[in-house]
């Protein structure tokens, strides 16, 4: 197993903290509040009619199922505190090799194989996506300042040099890294709940009629409007969630992995997802009126919810309305620390996902499951560099179609999200199967909330799919860039297993060779 490899040179130094905080920077407590605001508040039903006002639903029933999910997780790496890099992989293959009975032994490569493809669905397609956003941006950042609209070419770089930046810190190794994730953890949040303070003030000391307010109330902001809605914004909310279990990648790195992995998994998930996003869009709605007000595609003045789907940088407009209206005409020096913080978190993000992705990688390639290129260990900090410049290239790539096109970038998150799903339902579902004969399982623990954050997981897979494929002409370009992705990924990752196993002579529904 792959742990067998890099136990001679990784040492363990990651407490609740160190672990804790990596996975808080890939949720990123702040950070896509600003990036995905404009995504949700232009969020339509697959009839045209608008969703915004079941945005806050939407992201609560993503965190109902993120809870369920970060639970199996948490409770498959108490199980098996020596998972390595392997996380969820290994995890997949562990649930049938310890079964009893020898004939489910035969599924655990298939699991195995099945799981990793899902982890690189999403965790390679992932840093691209952040790198983008990055590149946008300091584009906008860069237009607030001189009102000039940076070239295409030129964002390209921008997005080239901050992933280079992110393979350089990744390479030096975790400890760095989540230095680097704390200083970013505490300076946005500090600077969003901040924000979001000044947005319910902000409602307080405007009593305008409740016409002109996007939510009549505290209530009205809070509660679905419409099922389908609610469903339609889950699958956009899931980006500002997933993360949570990105710290079982670093088994290897903690010091006490049975007990502080666990904890961290559901504790990232409840500072940032319980209390972070739900607070700052509550907030960030309960202050949506006809103040602001911006011009959509055809240059028609439009107001309001409107106003923020027409935005690229909706929180970037309501903290400069704030700054000017409460705090002296300091709007467009508000907004710019915001957007300087969710640069700063952008950063977190992408670098965790990194992390994550290519120790994935290591322990498929230590398996010979992936290509040796991916399984070499740096001599002197212990990483994966290897794989961590191969995901660069890759996040390269990503980006520099998603800065020519909001089309190809929703498109490349979809398959992303996708893999997400995926990934989480068989996690779910793998708690199931480890804990099936085992004599200390529980029922609510290993059955109810694994069977709950199974279905879940397979409803937003099958809502992300059916809500994009009937929607608007863009909604269906979107979703067929997510399945070519994702399929595209599929062919090759068979193709390379088929040929590997023949040449080696292992067969697919069989028990490894060595079982750790």
């Amino acid at each position: 197993m792959a742990q067998q490899t890099q136990t001679a040179t990784v040492k363990p130094t990651l407490g609740l903290t160190g672990v804790t905080m990596n996975a808080m920077a890939l949720i990123a407590p702040g950070a896509f509040l600003w990036i995905t605001y404009q995504l949700q508040a232009a969020a339509t039903a697959p009839d045209g009619s608008s969703v915004a006002t079941d945005m806050w639903s939407g992201i609560a029933f993503a965190l109902v199922l993120a809870f369920l999910t970060a639970f199996s997780y948490g409770q498959l790496a108490r199980l098996y505190p020596e998972a390595g890099f392997g996380s969820a992989y290994y995890f997949a293959e562990k649930a049938f090799l310890d079964r009893e009975n020898q004939a489910h032994h035969r599924w655990a490569r298939l699991a195995k194989l099945v799981t990793g493809w899902a982890a690189h669905l999403f965790y390679w397609v992932y840093p691209g996506v952040m790198v983008a956003f990055m590149a946008t941006l300091i584009g906008y950042i860069y237009q607030q300042f001189t009102g000039a609209t940076l070239s295409t070419p030129t964002l390209i770089v921008i997005a080239v040099l901050f992933a280079l930046l992110n393979g350089y810190i990744a390479v030096r190794g975790i400890t760095g890294s989540t230095m680097t994730s704390i200083i970013i953890n505490v300076v946005q949040l500090a600077t969003l709940v901040g924000f979001s303070c000044l947005a319910i003030y902000y409602r307080w000391t405007n009593p305008q009629h409740a016409s002109q307010w996007a939510f009549g109330s505290a209530w009205d902001v809070i509660r679905p409007h419409t099922f389908a809605g609610t469903m339609i914004q889950s699958t956009i909310a899931i980006l500002i969630l997933v993360g949570f279990e990105s710290c079982t990648a670093f088994a290897a790195e903690t010091i006490n992995p049975r007990r502080d992995i666990p904890r961290a998994v559901i504790l990232s998930l409840v500072v940032q997802g319980l209390f972070a996003y739900l607070f700052e869009y509550f907030a960030a709605n309960y202050m949506v009126a006809e103040t602001l007000v911006g011009t959509d595609a055809n240059n028609a003045a439009v107001t309001g919810m409107a106003a923020a789907a027409a935005s690229s940088a909706p929180i970037g407009d309501m903290a400069i309305l704030v700054g000017n209206t409460l705090l002296g005409g300091v709007g467009f020096g508000l907004m710019i620390t915001i957007a300087v913080t969710v640069a700063l978190a952008i950063l977190g993000t992408t670098l965790s996902c990194l992390n994550t992705a290519v120790r994935v990688s290591y322990a498929m390639a230590q398996d010979a499951e992936m290509p040796e290129l991916l399984g070499a260990m740096h001599g002197r900090y212990a990483t994966p560099h290897r794989a961590i410049w191969v995901l660069v290239g890759v996040s390269c790539l990503i980006a520099a179609i998603g800065v020519q096109s909001v089309v190809g970038l929703t498109g490349i998150t979809l398959a992303s999200n996708l893999g997400t799903f995926v990934l989480y339902a068989l996690t779910c579902l793998w708690t199931i199967v480890a804990f099936a004969e085992r004599h200390d399982r529980h029922v609510i623990k290993h059955y109810v909330v694994p069977v709950l954050g199974l279905l879940a997981n397979v409803a937003m897979l099958i809502s992300i799919l059916y809500l994009y494929i009937i929607g608007n002409a863009d909604s269906v370009h979107e979703a067929y860039i997510c399945f070519a992705i994702a399929g595209g990924w599929a062919v090759m990752s068979t193709l390379y297993v088929l040929v590997r196993s023949r040449r080696t002579g292992r067969a697919i529904l069989a028990a490894p060779r060595q079982v750790a």
